[in-house]
């Protein structure tokens, strides 16, 4: 039973997490407005882009609940929940959930609920101002993505390296 509830966390979290870390890392870049020239890969910048990543984290965050449901029940049957790695993976587990349900999910929001032709005359100052600041909160957006995927890469190796383990790994 061990083995299925730990094989079943661990697929949660990959195709769950995963696709949350990747579609909310790529969201900033997708909701900002363009520049001329700024367009290297011929990639299309559109809301309806933007509005599909922030649907798959939407989506994904209901059922990455699994994650920490069999992740908790897996640490239950293996008698580890007092470990001080597995405390660490929960704490750890929590702000990367209040992060996302706090700041990354309402920031998608409300950028997406920025008007769509606000960076389209650029010629205008309220255009310009409007296109910075869309820009300088996609940059904060990114920058608390990035802080929700290192803290998810730090439960990861907590959970591979195991301090005090009796694996040998």
């Amino acid at each position: 039973m061990t083995k299925l509830l730990l094989s079943v966390h661990v697929l949660a979290a990959i195709l769950a997490i995963g696709p949350i870390t990747v579609a909310a890392s790529m969201f900033p870049r997708f909701v900002k407005p363009q520049n001329e020239g700024d367009n290297p890969a011929g990639e299309e910048r559109t809301p309806a882009t933007a509005a599909l990543l922030h649907r798959i984290c939407r989506g994904y965050t209901v059922v990455g609940v699994a994650v920490p449901v069999f992740g908790l029940a897996t640490a239950i049957r293996m008698g580890v929940l007092g470990d001080a790695w597995l405390i660490a993976s929960i704490l750890l587990t929590a702000i990367a959930a209040a992060l996302l349900l706090m700041a990354i999910l309402p920031g998608q929001e409300r950028l997406l609920a920025r008007p769509a032709g606000a960076a389209a005359d650029t010629a205008a100052p309220e255009a310009t101002r409007s296109a910075a600041a869309t820009r300088s909160a996609a940059a904060r957006l990114a920058m608390v993505t990035g802080i929700f995927n290192l803290l998810w890469a730090v439960v990861v190796v907590l959970m591979i390296v195991r301090p005090g383990s009796t694996t040998g790994a």
